[in-house]
């Protein structure tokens, strides 16, 4: 193994003055949290998926389980102005990204997020993780013709945390059930799926016979192909009041990582990039320690698994992607 030890801008490679070839040394990793625990390994394995925490962590709502404890009055990470958005973007295009998603806080917030969202959509297939507040018909409509006028998809992931209000509401606060699916109805009507994210708080949607009842009620809803995405809950941030942190010792070790393993995971081709930095994942970037780089191309190293959500995506099988 390694040594873990931080090094700013690690982008630059050692050589070993020794090998017949002068064969560059593979970057030391870096721990995603500043945990002395010491976690297995993850190559980076090329910039494919970009997260862009495009309204930082600024949100209209302020919802219990949030693990980024994101709200109306939380600027630990501020909006990204457009200006960093569009070098973040030039970069990747550079790096030969595949999908690009934008994330909050809510990224309707934004004041250029429809500009940021057809710049975006000219290099690639865009998702944008949303609470579908903020998607009146007129925005509904600007989203359809800028995903006709691209030749790369165009993703809307709606949370919804239940099938009524008394299951969604006190989670994601009064209201905003009827309001998170008016939105969603308004993308339907103007062309576009949403995809429903949900985070099973609820026992009843962690298996499959759940999972079915909830597609089935949203076709009752008048949504006639529903698509949804389910997510399990990371005991941090806002989270870890609601139902409990992480217990002690639950993260993973060497070797815990099955082979090929790195191809699943996201983190081993993934960058999340903030108005504060470079972060391995849009999961971590309130965790102490997280922080990679100031600049997206200095964060093109090994990382080191040693948070408890980095357990979570392995036990669960889980990608953010879509």
């Amino acid at each position: 193994m390694s040594s873990f030890g931080r090094e700013e801008g690690t982008g630059s490679v050692e050589r070993d003055a020794h090998s017949p070839a002068h064969a560059p040394r593979r970057p030391a990793a870096i721990p995603v949290s500043d945990s002395p625990h010491v976690g297995p390994e993850l190559d980076f394995l090329g910039l494919d998926v970009l997260w862009l925490q495009v309204s930082g962590t600024v949100c209209n709502i302020a919802c219990r389980h949030c693990f980024i404890t994101c709200g109306p009055k939380n600027e630990s990470h501020p909006f990204m102005t457009t200006e960093s958005v569009l070098s973040a973007l030039a970069t990747a295009e550079r790096e030969g990204v595949k999908e690009y998603y934008f994330t909050g806080g809510e990224p309707f917030l934004h004041p250029d997020i429809l500009l940021l969202i057809e710049r975006t959509l000219a290099q690639g297939p865009l998702s944008i993780l949303t609470n579908g507040l903020l998607l009146t018909p007129e925005v509904a409509r600007r989203l359809k013709e800028l995903s006709d006028q691209s030749e790369y998809s165009l993703d809307l992931r709606v949370s919804l945390d239940g099938t009524t209000p008394d299951e969604n509401d006190p989670i994601r606060g009064r209201g905003t059930f009827d309001g998170i699916l008016a939105g969603a109805r308004h993308l339907e009507e103007a062309g576009l799926q949403p995809v429903f994210t949900v985070t099973t708080v609820h026992a009843r949607y962690e298996g499959s016979e759940g999972r079915t009842a909830f597609m089935e009620r949203l076709r009752s809803l008048g949504f006639s192909r529903p698509r949804t995405k389910f997510i399990p809950p990371f005991h941090i941030g806002r989270e870890a009041h609601r139902a409990g942190e992480y217990e002690d010792g639950f993260r993973l070790s060497p070797g815990d990582l099955a082979p090929g393993e790195e191809q699943v995971l996201q983190c081993g081709s993934c960058r999340t990039v903030t108005a504060r930095g470079v972060y391995p994942c849009p999961i971590l970037i309130e965790e102490a320690g997280a922080r990679m780089a100031e600049q997206l191309e200095d964060s093109f190293v090994p990382i080191a698994l040693n948070h408890p959500a980095c357990a979570t995506c392995h036990i669960e099988g889980f990608t953010c992607r879509t």
